[in-house]
């Protein structure tokens, strides 16, 4: 079995090992809360709480039970939601180990380890509600182009190389696309000197009319730690957030030229997903040679320009920018996108599968690489949790 199955099965069986941990873990202490309620009301005796246990008192022993249980179906269930009732569990149940706690003290570790584990699954929850209120908000703000056919007349001022593109791409005769909703498998590697290669999935939505895209990862670190991250390009200001299990702040960058710059240079780079997205009134073209051409986007006072670079068949090869990695960077570094597998997806032929490289000391540092397992062209219905938001977009004509 290869190293990287290994190291898949590895971690997913520790993951299962730590659900299963924390699942005893609730179903015992809620039993012991059962045992609490029974003694109050004399059904049976529970000798390790040596106090006498009012029925008043019993009954939120009771209820604690009913609230572990009830996150225990939650947790196994994969709610968002299982965290609230497992947190108000634990503080009726410390409310009562405090009034019992010469017999009860020992349930406090129990607590702590419950209360730590719903603060995570609260950070999970509310980092994805605010991944879904912007997305919703980027689709409310975009306009729909669906009337609108791409023709070979729409093409004839870019450079010949790009119109070989376009045409190759298989855009000619169809719809213009407004929007994109897009699924991709990840491997990273967050330092130039690191061996082995981080997984993650992202999932991400772009528009055209305006120009912007939001795209969250979720990133395994090793068995324990998850990383999560969202980027977004929006009213020509980028930001990106990186958070530690959900929680702790890793990287913010936001209200800079550069992240704004480097933002707008990503989405220019990721328009080969989206062909007809070349066509913005935001973008100019200009020949470099037979098979390269400039591309050059401004929108709302942010500017950046890239290199495409194609082969003889007018297939995307690779995007080449001066981008800034960091905003405490003073000058920007080489940043490339090359394509390493080219498919047909939903009648239009494009990169699948990519690797983004820096330039670094010389050398080039791979550091991600990525492959498209799903892509939708002008959606109208965004899975929003286990709903679906159907109010999107403005005609535009």
């Amino acid at each position: 079995m290869a190293p990287k199955a290994v190291r898949f099965l590895a971690l997913k069986n520790t993951k299962k090992t730590m659900r299963i941990a924390l699942v005893i873990l609730i179903g015992i202490h809620g039993i012991i809360h059962l045992f609490g309620f029974l003694k109050a009301f004399g059904i049976s005796e529970f000798n390790e709480i040596s106090q006498a246990i009012s029925k008043t008192f019993g009954i939120f022993w009771f209820l604690t039970f009913l609230l572990l249980a009830i996150t225990i179906v939650l947790f196994l269930n994969h709610s968002s939601y299982w965290w609230l009732s497992g947190f108000l569990a634990v503080i009726i149940s410390q409310v009562l180990i405090f009034n019992f706690w010469s017999d009860a003290k020992f349930g406090t570790a129990a607590n702590v380890i419950i209360l730590l584990a719903t603060i995570l699954g609260y950070s999970s929850f509310n980092f994805k509600h605010k991944v879904n209120q912007e997305r919703i908000s980027l689709f409310e703000n975009a306009e729909i182009q669906s009337q609108e056919i791409v023709t070979e007349k729409a093409l004839a001022d870019l450079p010949l190389i790009v119109q070989k593109w376009l045409t190759k791409s298989g855009i000619i005769g169809k719809k213009f696309i407004s929007n994109v909703h897009l699924v991709q498998e990840l491997q990273l590697k967050l330092k130039p000197e690191q061996a082995n290669w981080n997984n993650g999935t992202a999932e991400q939505y772009f528009t055209v009319q305006p120009p912007a895209f939001n795209w969250n990862i979720n990133a395994e670190m090793n068995s324990i730690l998850r990383v999560v991250g969202r980027d977004e390009f929006v009213d020509g200001e980028g930001e990106m957030i990186i958070r530690l299990l959900s929680l702790i702040p890793v990287a913010t960058a936001k209200n800079d030229e550069k992240i704004d710059q480097a933002s707008l240079q990503r989405y220019l780079a990721e328009i080969v997903w989206f062909p007809s997205a070349s066509l913005s009134q935001y973008i100019k073209w200009e020949t470099i040679d037979d098979y390269s051409a400039r591309a050059t986007m401004e929108y709302k006072g942010t500017k950046g320009s890239g290199e495409f670079h194609f082969d003889r068949n007018g297939n995307f090869e690779k995007f080449v920018a001066m981008r800034y990695q960091d905003i405490n960077d003073a000058n920007p570094t080489e940043w490339s996108v090359r394509a390493t597998k080219i498919e047909e997806k939903n009648g239009i032929k494009i990169p699948v599968e990519c690797e983004a490289s820096w330039k670094v000391e010389n050398a080039r540092w791979t550091w991600l690489k990525l492959k498209i397992t799903d892509i939708q062209y002008n959606v109208k219905e965004m899975p929003v949790g286990n709903s679906v938001y159907k109010k999107y977009g403005k005609q535009h004509h």
